[in-house]
């Protein structure tokens, strides 16, 4: 049995695949449709090879990739983009062909270091794009909160009064739309019961709301995958690493910049909050601070115990118990 490579470069309208086999390339650029995807992909299925699909992720174009994927048993890996960039070395030019190329070469060489990707569930689709429309709308009203702030803070006249008038009603709008969307990602998780209930397990950790454990539960398929808490940890940025190279080089162990941001920032927001409130953690962050321990390293290694302490009540099934309020 021979093996066949597929590299995939992905783009709103087009797909372009470079397929690699006994070291013969061969490029095709179809439409990012379901019906042209299942008959490039039926093609490879007829063929007596095992098939190992690779692409980036980027988020809505991929989804018909995932729901034709869904119907055929070849080996698909799903990749950090950056993974790729900093794995060719130095690279002059740039293009679709030649990214997919670089797709299907590096899977080729790298598939036994990765795990397969496996369909999700419609209740996590539809949760990950009602969380990211979440995202926008409050990405707007940040921006319309700032251009009222600069508003207020110049000479008054009738227009900029008008024009905070205006802002003013348009946050109000956002917060409606808000209100709904959450409603709609509740109405969903309502729909899978063992995700309801997993999520609210993981919301008993003090710190941990809503959209943090909504977050955790897209981030890690519903917790089919990021199971071991070291992996999650270093994927969402919390890990320390040491910069060291003979005598030259050390460096206090710093996080990693490879991180998802988006998890990394809703866990921030997770850790502060539990500092505020009367429990371990707290009291875990003041211990430290008080031994002389930096402030924001502490206030990682908070983030770092939140993921530990998530996964953990999902792995045992139970809820999370303050031993301050047990005492």
């Amino acid at each position: 049995m021979k093996s066949i490579y597929v590299g995939i470069d992905i783009s709103k309208n087009t797909l372009d695949i470079c397929i690699r086999k006994a070291n013969q390339d061969a490029y095709h650029k179809i439409k990012n449709e379901i019906s042209s995807i299942r008959k490039l992909l039926k093609a490879l299925e007829n063929q007596d090879n095992q098939v190992f699909v690779a692409m980036e992720n980027t988020g809505y174009y991929n989804f018909n990739l995932y729901e034709v994927l869904a119907e055929f048993d070849f080996n698909t890996y799903v990749l950090d983009p950056k993974h790729i960039k900093r794995s060719i070395g130095i690279a002059r030019g740039k293009n679709d062909k030649v990214d997919a190329k670089r797709i299907a070469t590096f899977i080729e060489r790298n598939h036994q270091d990765f795990d397969c990707w496996k369909p999700t569930s419609e209740t996590i689709k539809s949760i990950k794009i009602l969380l990211s429309q979440r995202r926008f709308k409050v990405k707007q009203k940040k921006a319309l909160a700032q251009q009222m702030a600069d508003l207020k803070a110049i000479k008054f006249n009738k227009a900029t009064e008008e024009l905070l008038k205006i802002n003013k009603q348009n946050i109000k709008e956002i917060n409606k739309h808000l209100t709904k969307i959450e409603r709609l990602i509740r109405q969903e998780i309502n729909t899978d019961q063992e995700l309801k209930q997993e999520i609210e397990r993981i919301k008993t950790v003090p710190g941990i709301g809503d959209v943090t454990a909504w977050t955790l539960a897209v981030k890690t398929e519903g917790f089919r995958r990021l199971q071991d808490p070291r992996k999650l940890a270093c994927f969402a940025g919390v890990v320390p690493f040491e910069q060291q190279s003979g005598s030259s080089l050390k460096t206090r162990p710093r996080v990693s910049k490879m991180a998802d941001i988006e998890l990394k920032s809703i866990l921030q927001m997770a850790a502060l909050r539990a500092i505020r409130m009367k429990n371990d953690l707290q009291n875990y962050y003041h211990r430290k601070v008080d031994e002389g321990k930096n402030k924001m390293s502490v206030l990682n290694a908070v983030r770092n115990k939140l993921i530990h302490i998530a996964l953990a009540l999902i792995k045992n099934k139970t809820f999370y118990q303050d031993r301050l309020v047990l005492s």
